[in-house]
Order: structure tokens, then sequence, then C-alpha cells
């Protein structure tokens, strides 16, 4: 930024310089301090060419091109010595007669010098200027935002920067990591937990990090609404996405896909826990075991029961029963057929949580394969109680595949 605002003060030194040799009639008196400090300037001394300026201040009778040269002079040397203030006062002398290039360059320099200064609401209603005249340079925009934030604009850094977001994802284009984090950290200090949402939401699709889905996660089971029924749905999302990494989740997700009637999901969470070394080893060790030959037995059970309980769900009066059978068809290796079922169940109507019931048919279409068609089914979720945010979630899940 300092090798920017150099190359600025340069190009209204030359500025300065250019309506000096343009200027006609000027009196010795003024003449040859202006002389003086455009040798300065070109010297890069600004503050010496800043003060040789403001000798002129005392000089009485001063014509128009007088002023003009003087102010421009001044705003060449302010702007390199970084006098923000001074530079700002020689610019709204200037502005009404300068061209767009030089008000564009000179309102970038007074709005820098400001930044650097760390005077950042100054800077922030420069910046602002810059782009209200026809700026429009990309690290002008990116410089705003950060005043908006260090000025405690949190609102208004928020406001750039999802349209920002939005832009670079509609053209094609992923957000810098930089930009979604300052985004999230501005959603939390305004303490508003749609943009916060929606910066973690970002963040795990363009940067799908262990430690992002973990707070995203965490932050959705804190929802006041959001309810307990959805634990084994929460426990799914988090070893799908690689967060689960302690025994005791491991062996509460088993028990709790064995509890929901999916035995066969819960002997595939055991095998991950042991293939990832964190189930059978420890003092717990005996115990993962104990858990792993008591689910083998409930797989060996279900798949026995498993005829009769598809012909009685077939012949219920609703479609809860179908629903449930077909979701552990899915997780038993039977996807397709799994799939058919669910739909059948879902068609058949009369169900207890239609919502729950297109969240799991979703999930149901990511396990056997179908990414495509597990994210329409996602988007149709609806409900305040958790049902809409982990489809959401797993729809962002399904994106990878």
């Amino acid at each position: 930024m300092q090798a920017r605002a150099a190359r600025i003060a340069a190009a209204l030194a030359l500025a300065a310089v250019a309506g000096f040799a343009q200027a006609q009639a000027l009196r010795p008196e003024v003449g040859k301090p202006l002389q003086a400090a455009e040798a300065m300037i070109k010297a890069g001394k600004y503050r010496e060419a800043l003060a040789k300026v403001r000798e002129l201040d005392g000089v009485g009778g001063k014509t128009s091109a007088e002023t003009v040269v003087i102010e421009r002079m001044r705003l060449a040397a302010a702007s390199g010595a970084g006098d923000a203030d001074t530079a700002a006062r020689s610019f709204e002398a200037l502005s009404g007669g300068m061209s767009s290039a030089d008000k564009l360059r000179s309102i970038e320099s007074i709005a820098g010098s400001y930044y650097r200064n760390k005077e950042y609401a100054k800077a922030q209603q420069w910046y602002a200027r810059y782009f209200k005249e026809g700026g429009t340079s990309a690290a002008n925009r990116t410089l705003m935002i950060q005043t908006q934030y260090l000025a405690g604009d949190f609102a208004g850094a928020a406001r750039e920067l999802t349209a920002e977001i939005q832009a670079t994802e509609k053209a094609g284009g992923t957000p810098q990591e930089a930009r979604l984090t300052l985004l999230l950290n501005a959603a939390q200090r305004l303490n508003d937990p749609n943009v916060t949402a929606y910066a973690m939401e970002r963040l795990v699709v363009h940067y799908p990090k262990k430690e992002y889905w973990a707070d995203l996660l965490s932050r959705l089971q804190r929802k006041p609404s959001f309810s307990d029924r959805f634990a084994l749905d929460v426990y799914r999302l988090s070893l799908a996405t690689g967060v689960m990494n302690k025994a005791s989740d491991y062996m509460e997700m088993a028990q709790l896909a064995v509890q929901a009637g999916f035995p066969a999901e819960g002997r595939q969470v055991v095998d991950k826990g042991y293939a990832a070394g964190v189930l059978g080893t420890g003092p717990e060790a005996e115990r993962h075991k104990r858990l792993r030959d008591l689910i083998a037995k409930r797989v060996d059970e279900d798949k026995a029961a498993q005829p009769a309980a598809e012909a009685e769900a077939a012949k219920a009066k609703d479609g809860n029963a179908l629903v449930t059978v077909g979701f552990n068809q899915v997780v038993s290796g039977q996807g397709a057929k799994g799939v058919a079922t669910m739909q059948q169940g879902i068609a058949k109507g009369g169900l207890k949580r239609p919502e729950d019931a297109k969240l799991h048919l979703g999930i149901a279409q990511m396990i056997a394969g179908d990414a495509a068609k597990a994210q329409a089914t996602l988007r149709t979720v609806g409900g305040n109680d958790g049902a809409a945010d982990l489809a959401r979630l797993w729809a962002l899940q399904a994106r990878k595949r």
C-alpha cells in the first residue's frame, strides 16, 4: 500500500508541476517558492515541499491562477507527506476544475492517507466517495470494506462483503477465504445469526475444512429451535464431513442408529471407528468390542426380519414404515431399492413428520450415489425445527460429490 501511495503522490506531483509550468504571470514572491517546492517534490521531499508551500499563505493579493497552482502543489506535497487533512482541503478547493482521472487519484490518495493514519471513519468516507465518483479499483473496494470494519461499521462491511462474495460466485469465481472470515467476524460483532450462518456455509462450500464444519454443526445445535430428535442426523453429517474424532461420538452414533432401526448403519459406524483407530484401543477397548458384537447380532436379526418388515410396511395405511424400511435398505447396501421404497412411502402420505422424511430421502440419495437428485430433494425440505437447516447443510455436502 505504501508503494501505491508513493505512485499516486508522484502522479499528483506531475499534475502540480504541469499546472505550474502552464501558469502565466506568477509574481516572483509566488513563483520562486513554488519552484523550490517543485524541486522538493521531484526529490521526494514532500514535508519540506509542504512547508515551502505554506510560506505562500501569507502572500496577499493572489490571483485565481496563482491560487490554483498553489493548491495543486499543496495537494501533491500533502499527499506525499501523508497529511490527509491538508490534502483534503486542497482537493475541495480544486475539485471543481480537476479532470476525472486527477480527481480519482486525489481521492484515492486522501483515503489511503487516512487509512495509514488509522483514521478509519474518515478513510471510509473517502473510499465511498471514490466509488461515488466512478472509481472501479478492486483494491480500493477491499480497503473500503476494511475501513468499515475497523471503523465499527460492521453492518456496512457485512453488506459490502456479501455483495462482493455473491458477485464473485455469480461470475464463477471463488471468494477469498480472508473475505469470508472477515464477513464471519463482522456478523459475529453484529450478533446476526443469519449472516453468521451464511458466512459459515460459504466457508464450508469453498474451504471445507474440518474446523469450519465443526463450528457450523456446533452453532446449528445451539439454535433454540433445533430439535433433539435430529441428533443422529447431526452425527451422520459429522461423520460425512470428517469432523467426528471421539470414541464417545462413534459409540453414541452407533447406538442411536440401532435404536432408530438401522443396525447396518450402526455397524458401519463402528467399523469406521475401528478403521480410524478411535475404537478398539485404550481402557474402553473391551466396551467397544461388546458394542461391535451386539450390533453384529442385531444386523443378523434384522436381515432375517427384513422380508416381514417390508411386507408389513407395504400393507400399512400410511407411509411411515416404508420410509424407515427404505432407509434401512439403503444403509444395508440396497441403494436403488431403498430410495424407491422411501419415495413410495412419501407418496403414500399420512406421514408423522413429512419434512423429516424428505430430509432422510435426500440423505439416502446421497448414500446411494445420486448427489444431483439428493440436492433437488433437500431443497424442498422446510420447517423451523432443524430439518431445513440440516437439509441445507447436506445439500452443501452433496455439492462436493
